[in-house]
């Protein structure tokens, strides 16, 4: 998909081009991303606020997804993402799902760059206040923010995205959430496995039977432990995961015509919408597979998806979430402040 990126800056210094559907949205204006907000937590994160699904919006309130149709669903390479999704013989679960989080927070930057790029015929943005005053996908679907006083308040696209940006940015920098030292293998270990000083007294240990589980003797266990990663990690990886999944639903209903549909690959076989498939069935498959997204967080792009797990795009192993992470494995804590 290099090709994709490297052809916006030809899409946006040659003026706009028509498409099949006419004349392409009018960009309008914004200022750049403001600063983060002194807290970085997620309780800023606000659920959606939808219209419920049983109660469907007016006839005619809603323009036509053409996204939806079966004949745009084409992707922009052959074959499917799931070589690029499986857990890889031998290496860690934990490992595993922090490197996807990299590689899908690094096709989302672009992703975001294409929409933040300034049209020559206007000198604005695509995705800006005017363009996009609340974060949503479609009508159905609106994101908030929580604010200092804990309060559900909807901001402009551009400035969720930027916050969203920046808060993944920090995670995937620290190295408390994802270390990057490989773990010693030369630990210290004291009297009745003991890992800090304390004299060679042995500590008592209760008592054991044959039937104890070897997680039970080895202490809790939580997905990414045999590799270093923190007790919170899984949650944080859903996270990134679910705040990846609204930005790519942002994009798609509000920004697939303009700029997408007018990006002309140098590869007749691919344009900017069949790049942007392929850069979402990849997040979807590995999604899915692992279990990352709830029906509910995928409802916004269900029936894209839908076409893509009845053509195999998307294959029956991560249709069927055959890697889920089971409950078990997770972390007992607190569910994210959501509103």
């Amino acid at each position: 998909m290099t090709s994709f990126f490297s052809n916006m800056g030809s899409r946006f210094g040659g003026g706009n081009k028509q498409g099949k559907g006419g004349n392409p949205k009018s960009p309008g204006s914004g200022p750049s991303s403001p600063a983060l907000p002194p807290s970085e937590n997620m309780a800023q994160f606000g659920e959606r606020s939808s219209s419920p699904s049983n109660q469907p919006l007016p006839a005619g309130n809603e323009p036509p997804k053409f996204f939806f149709q079966e004949k745009y669903a084409k992707l922009g390479v052959k074959g499917n993402f799931m070589p690029l999704a499986a857990q890889p013989k031998n290496v860690d679960l934990g490992d595993w799902l922090a490197h996807q989080a990299f590689e899908q927070f690094g096709n989302i930057e672009h992703l975001a760059a294409c929409i933040s790029e300034v049209d020559s015929n206007t000198g604005r943005p695509l995705c800006s206040h005017a363009t996009c005053p609340v974060m949503s996908a479609g009508r159905s679907h609106t994101y908030t923010w929580l604010n200092s006083q804990k309060e559900p308040v909807k901001v402009p696209a551009y400035q969720y995205i930027g916050l969203v940006r920046r808060w993944i940015q920090g995670k995937l920098a620290d190295p408390r959430t994802f270390p990057t030292d490989p773990l010693s293998s030369t630990a210290a270990v004291y009297a009745s496995g003991n890992t800090a000083e304390g004299g060679d007294t042995p500590i008592p240990a209760g008592p054991t039977n044959l039937n104890t589980s070897l997680s039970t003797l080895s202490g809790r266990m939580w997905t990414g432990k045999p590799a270093g990663f923190p007790e919170n990690f899984f949650i944080d990886v859903r996270t990134i995961f679910r705040q990846i999944f609204r930005i790519y639903a942002h994009i798609y209903h509000s920004h697939w015509v303009d700029p997408f549909w007018h990006i002309h690959s140098t590869n007749p076989s691919s344009s900017g919408w069949t790049d942007l498939n392929s850069c979402f069935v990849h997040f979807a498959t590995v999604a899915k597979l692992f279990g990352l997204l709830s029906d509910k967080d995928l409802e916004p792009m269900q029936p894209l998806i839908d076409i893509w797990v009845a053509n195999g795009s998307i294959p029956p192993d991560a249709a069927t979430s055959a890697c889920a992470i089971l409950p078990a494995q997770m972390p007992a804590q607190t569910p994210v402040n959501q509103q």
